[in-house]
């Protein structure tokens, strides 16, 4: 058989083990990171000695959601639907499918948590900070069936989101009033009354929300259910509150950007052992493969749930022409060549949190205006991470970028901003561009890729950084290091 020979015969696609114990023994990518690291982790965030923040901060966080909600008139309690935003708030980390999930806060309850929840996951909420919970069997559920207790019924449809409502009318909440989540355009960044704004602020002045009744849609739907009840949307304050990270949010960020660090060194030492002729797809397997191992020896992993959560590592790898466009749609599976430019790049997180760091390297021998991009391409990764100061716009960070990137003839291949905001759910708002005037906070995170791409000349690069918002300045929160003696490759 054709698929045999791939199989059982020599394992030409898939690392190579022998090469993955060199490049972990070879000491000299690893050398220079220490390097890197020890000229500047003392400006960074101490890592975390934890693999996820702890329920007393997802308490705390809650406490404040309610106060602020409070102040909207809210006194029924908060009611999220946004997977983001329930996991932000109660820490439960889960699974996302068309399957109707949503969790309320009390306002008469201190510390109280109760799921609306599908019941494939029954054993993970009540696991979990679950003072009740309310089940249904899947979706679609019929109603009087319940399939767990032996009951297999071919009942009416049950309509989820009216069911919310009338749960919530029986536990004394249906004259109430409600905040819901019902979001418009804030995770774009778009804060309520902004939307025909010709200067995009998140944390400028905008319209305070006002008690509705929602008319359509699943909140619609839950407010017929509770004639009396009136609703506030609250998403504006979950938004601004995830967008502005906390020093335990900051160490867990950090001891993830650590890990990530690592699995560039022994990516870089990969490379140099595999030489020319290299799959890129081997190199980024390689790197996933290690970089799990590297990881998961620090952390418990039972098999309980709620242990050993949020854990990704997601490395790719592309070298050649793929470099040439920002989002290519082609697959990773080009061989190195002289002259490639090779991009090493992914997204690594411990208990959700963690961000992207990306490295473009350039292969022996490289003609004069590869070296040029190159040059440009990371003098704009530094631009970017100095200008992101607190109190400086994000629109201020991609003029800096953008005009040094003009200035140095490489314009026509600039293909998009600098950088996004960065949140477990990966692009967050708001976004280093030119027409987002959002006034950075300390506490931000963005993503630092201002990249540059030459489809004509068929190769392009893209470094990469998660930029803490500081005083006086951003801090790029990987460490392996982006110079010459790093990037510029002789295999």
């Amino acid at each position: 058989m054709a698929g045999s020979q791939i199989v059982c015969g020599p394992r030409i696609t898939w690392p190579d083990e022998k090469a993955m114990a060199r490049a972990e023994a070879n000491g000299e990518s690893f050398t220079l990171l220490k390097k890197e690291q020890d000229a500047r982790m003392s400006e960074l965030p101490k890592p975390a000695d934890y693999d996820r923040l702890p329920l007393s901060w997802h308490k705390a966080k809650v406490r404040q959601l309610k106060l602020e909600a409070k102040e909207r008139g809210v006194d029924g309690g908060i009611f999220l639907t946004n997977r983001w935003n329930m996991i932000y708030a109660s820490g439960f980390i889960h699974t996302s499918t068309e399957r109707p999930f949503a969790c309320f806060f009390p306002m008469d309850q201190e510390d109280a948590c109760i799921w609306f929840y599908p019941y494939l996951d029954d054993d993970m909420v009540k696991s979990w900070w679950c003072t009740q919970g309310f089940g249904y069997f899947d979706y679609q559920h019929a109603e009087g069936s319940a399939v767990e207790k032996g009951i297999v019924t071919q009942g009416k449809t049950t309509n989820i989101h009216r069911w919310w409502g009338e749960t919530l009318g029986k536990l004394g909440y249906g004259n109430k009033t409600i905040g819901i989540d019902i979001g418009g355009l804030v995770e774009i960044g778009i804060m309520p009354g902004q939307e025909n704004s010709q200067r995009v602020d998140m944390f400028g002045k905008y319209p305070t929300p006002q008690a509705f009744r929602p008319a359509g849609g699943a909140f619609g739907t839950m407010a017929a259910a509770i004639p009396e009840a009136r609703f506030v949307d609250v998403a504006d304050i979950l938004i601004r509150h995830r967008v502005v990270k906390d020093e335990a949010e900051n160490a867990l960020t950090q001891r993830a950007m650590n890990y990530f660090s690592d699995i560039h060194a022994f990516a870089r030492n990969y490379v140099l052992e595999r030489g020319i002729g290299v799959l890129d797809w081997e190199i980024g397997n390689a790197a996933m493969v290690w970089g799990m191992h590297h990881i998961m020896k620090d952390i418990k992993n039972t098999g309980y749930p709620h242990e050993a959560v949020g854990i990704q590592v997601g490395i790719g790898v592309r070298t050649g022409r793929l470099n040439a466009y920002p989002h290519p749609n082609q697959i990773r599976w080009a061989r190195v060549q002289p002259g490639d430019s090779i991009q090493i790049a992914g997204v690594v997180r411990i208990g959700g949190y963690g961000g992207e760091q990306y490295r473009s390297y350039l292969v022996a021998p490289w003609t004069d205006w590869q070296k040029h991009v190159w040059d440009v391409h990371t003098e704009t990764y530094y631009i970017q991470a100095r200008e992101s100061w607190a109190g400086n716009t994000c629109s201020n960070v991609a003029k800096a970028v953008h005009d040094y990137q003009v200035k140095n003839g490489v314009g026509h291949i600039v293909y998009h901003r600098p950088g996004h905001g960065e949140g477990m759910e990966g692009h967050q708002p708001p976004y280093q561009a030119l027409g987002d005037y959002t006034v950075m906070q300390k506490g931000m995170h963005f993503s630092n890729e201002p990249g540059l791409f030459d489809p004509e000349h068929g190769f392009g690069f893209n470094h990469g950084n998660n930029i803490l918002v500081w005083d006086g300045k951003g801090l790029q929160m990987g460490t392996a290091p982006c110079n010459p003696e790093w990037n510029l490759l002789k295999l």
